[in-house]
């Protein structure tokens, strides 16, 4: 196979334009290409308002004379590309008594299932939500001002908290098997839009992914597997350094020597259950701040050189600073279009996450903008300590909005009363777009005076990357607390627990971040699984 790369169209370009271009790079004619498939696809806006499309296109050729052709063409972004084929590993030897048990459908439990299920374990999946459908009915009423169901919200329920986000699956995580490439292959062969498969930036859209998570649910049963949802899981079954199975909220008992924790990163009761059954882990870093709102035409305006572009889908941006007390701050789940939502889960404590349709078409761009914070700022010891401080935050964000969101403006979170007048980039008007009731409230009482300078430093570095990032009528929400697991939970090599037969798993037991990686993280475990075990 042949890969060309950094080849440059024009925004809008025509379908047939890709392999037309290529041919003329390899200096063939076009009916030599057997295949022409796009390997990637980001968007150079360097010289802006001169922008490309930039492109990364995999050829192979009727004659197979590919070796001839590339040395021929003499061009040093034309090579041979061997691609990485994702392999499952065969069953292995030893007997499992019971089929494996998986707690949590969220994208680590979901993919952990979907692969055990592909190879004929017939897993058994717990999830103590609803239903995606349900869930979504239950999160719409929550957000017109109804209650706030503990178990089916933005947090817990099929797909878990990724399904109410952007559905965004780019991840930096390094990937030699091919696992990455085939989370995404699954994700399209269930309904997800095959831009996903070579769009730089992929994302879906909780739209369409709540409908790809109900289609991958029907894939599993149909394979043998069983799936049990407002099943929550309150003790797990130990005999002797190792687990014996689960035991649920209704008082049923669930027997397994294989069970996978993938509990989410706000499984805060099931946390204190594994505490108190000394499971090894510990409190880690992770980071919090402010829902940060914007007009989308300053994004574009500022990435393209234009406020609506045609061709080109609305522009987002990432963008990190360090402190001068030496925190990070940066830019989290940025959603280009998008809504800021109330995503509690707990009474009386408010937190707030980002979200976008597929169309990425609210008038609206908005981002985490957050800083680090470690077990040093947590005020306590012991590994649910970073569970403590986020709901003494979520508690505050909660006060200061009365039960709802609390709203500020920029300029009055920075106290600039007093200071010179500067340029206006977004109008005094601006209004956010929020998914749940919302009010104006002051938000400076939220943090600590070190977390709140951090913070306002990086909207300070940020608005000189993007004029207007910090403008006085810039729209602050709060809290953001939930970027990360608090909570790591220690796994050997094998990716056991210390207790035998536990394998935690993904974002929640803090060896994922996001989406994709955290899906990765769910296969990682089920290869585990099935190259020791056979199938049942």
């Amino acid at each position: 196979m042949i890969r060309i790369q950094q080849m440059k169209l024009k925004p809008g370009h025509a379908p047939e334009a890709v392999e037309e271009k290529a041919a003329r790079i390899l200096r063939i004619p076009a009916g030599q290409i057997a295949s022409c498939s796009v390997a990637k696809q980001s968007i150079d806006a360097r010289k802006k308002p001169e922008i490309w499309y930039s492109y990364v296109v995999d050829i192979t050729l009727k004659s197979g004379d590919e070796d001839k052709v590339i040395r021929k063409c003499r061009n040093a972004d034309v090579t041979r590309f061997t691609p990485v084929a994702y392999h499952f590993p065969g069953p292995g030897t030893e007997k499992m008594q019971h089929r494996p048990l998986i707690i949590g459908m969220g994208p680590a439990g979901l993919f952990c299932g979907y692969m055990l299920a592909r190879a004929g374990y017939r897993p058994i999946l717990l999830e103590r939500g609803s239903d995606v459908q349900t869930r979504s009915r239950d999160v719409e009423a929550f957000w017109a001002g109804g209650p706030c169901r503990p178990d089916s919200n933005v947090q817990f329920g099929e797909g878990g908290a990724g399904t109410f986000s952007d559905g965004k699956l780019n991840t930096l995580v390094k990937d030699k098997e091919g696992r990455s490439g085939e989370v995404l292959r699954i994700f399209v062969e269930h309904g997800a839009p095959s831009g996903i498969l070579y769009e730089n930036k992929p994302h879906i859209g909780t739209d369409i992914l709540s409908q790809v998570v109900r289609n991958m649910r029907e894939q599993i049963l149909s394979w043998g597997g069983d799936v049990h949802f407002n099943t929550k899981v309150t003790e797990l079954l130990l005999d002797k350094g190792r687990v014996t199975g689960v035991k649920c909220a209704g008082g049923q008992v669930f027997p397994a020597e294989q069970v996978v924790l993938a509990i989410g990163h706000s499984a805060r009761d099931t946390f204190e259950m594994l505490d108190q059954k000394k499971i090894p882990m510990e409190a880690k870093a992770f980071a919090v701040g402010l829902r940060v709102e914007h007009p989308q035409s300053l994004i574009n305006l500022s990435q393209y050189a234009c406020e609506w572009p045609e061709h080109l889908p609305p522009a987002s941006y990432k963008l990190t600073a360090r402190t001068s007390e030496n925190r990070g701050a940066y830019s989290f789940c940025m959603c280009p279009g998008g809504y800021v939502v109330n995503a509690a889960s707990e009474e009386k404590r408010l937190a707030v996450n980002g979200m976008s349709y597929s169309s990425r078409d609210g008038r609206n761009a908005n981002s985490a903008i957050i800083v680090s914070v470690t077990p040093e700022d947590f005020g306590a010891e012991g590994p649910l300590a970073g569970i403590a401080f986020q709901r003494r935050l979520e508690e505050k964000a909660w006060e200061l909005g009365g039960g709802k969101i609390p709203v500020q403006r920029y300029r009055d979170f920075a106290d600039r009363s007093g200071e010179a007048k500067r340029e206006k980039h977004v109008a005094a008007d601006f209004m956010p777009c929020i998914k749940g009731e919302y009010t104006f409230a002051d938000l400076k009482p939220l943090f600590s005076p070190s977390i709140r300078k951090a913070f306002l430093e990086g909207m300070e570095a940020f608005d000189r990357i993007i004029p207007g990032f910090a403008d006085d009528a810039v729209c602050l929400s709060g809290v953001e607390s939930r970027t990360s697991s608090p909570v790591r939970i220690h796994r050997e090599a094998d990716f056991q627990s210390q207790v035998r037969g536990l394998y935690p798993c993904g974002e929640g037991a803090g060896y994922a971040g996001g989406i994709t990686s955290a899906a990765m993280d769910g296969m990682k475990i089920a290869e585990a699984i099935a190259k020791c075990y056979e199938i049942i």
